[in-house]
């Protein structure tokens, strides 16, 4: 686990990810629902900052988030 994590997700229903928009490059980092597919976004990543602070307060390692489009 990295840091503490503040936030919880259930990791046997879920996956961190990071959904890039095509056209833009935005950065939006959250959870999919491995079933239903369901994207359910937690915050926008602008920074590098921004995205160990997702890993820090949800305890992901990432290098294990995936990228979708």
């Amino acid at each position: 686990m990295f840091g503490k994590v503040s936030e919880k997700y259930d990791k046997e229903k879920q996956k961190p990810v990071i959904r890039v928009s095509i056209c833009t490059g935005e950065k939006v980092a959250g959870f999919v629902d491995i079933k239903s597919g369901k994207f359910t976004d937690v915050m926008l990543i602008k920074t590098d900052k921004d995205m160990k602070k997702f890993c820090k307060d949800y305890g992901v390692d990432p290098k294990k988030i995936e990228k979708i489009w």
